[in-house]
């Protein structure tokens, strides 16, 4: 069976800075299924249609910081495993703590080098599959587990 193109979120106010990130990942080899988003609240709203299995978050967005969509998506249940990667122009020391305290998994500051993009990338992508993969056999060994128990009998 074909696995099916990761999706990526690019987050970001600045059209050129979406239209960057998407074409140095499109370049990068791999496939990707991506959209943008381009404030905070469009952002938890494409989250919840699009289903990303990443994230690409600019922290200076209109409607709520990175840091706010960061922070409601770590504190969901069905989004807190989603890895997410800041890429801002911020990069005081303050900067990266206040971001890893939302919960990004990783920080880029801009410009972003695409060697850099495209091995961070692929290192959370392969984290994410690695994640579900773990969840799906938990699920089957929940489930058998199950059905041992009631045909053992007393």
């Amino acid at each position: 069976m074909a696995e099916s193109a990761s999706k990526i979120l690019i987050a970001d106010d600045n059209l050129q800075n979406c239209e960057l990130l998407d074409a140095y990942l499109s370049e990068s080899g791999e496939t990707y299924d991506m959209a943008t988003a381009n404030d905070g609240q469009e952002t938890l709203n494409k989250v919840a249609e699009f289903h990303p299995d990443l994230i690409l978050l600019d922290i200076m967005m209109p409607k709520l910081s990175g840091y706010e969509v960061c922070q409601r998506l770590k504190q969901n249940p069905a989004t807190r495993d989603i890895p997410i990667l800041m890429v801002t122009a911020l990069n005081e020391i303050g900067d990266i703590e206040k971001a890893v305290r939302a919960g990004a998994d990783d920080f880029l500051t801009k410009p972003v080098n695409r060697l850099e993009l495209t091995t961070r990338v692929r290192s959370l992508l392969r984290v994410r599959h690695l994640t579900n993969e773990r969840d799906r056999l938990l699920a089957y060994l929940e489930e058998v587990e199950g059905v041992g128990a009631r045909t053992e009998g007393p």
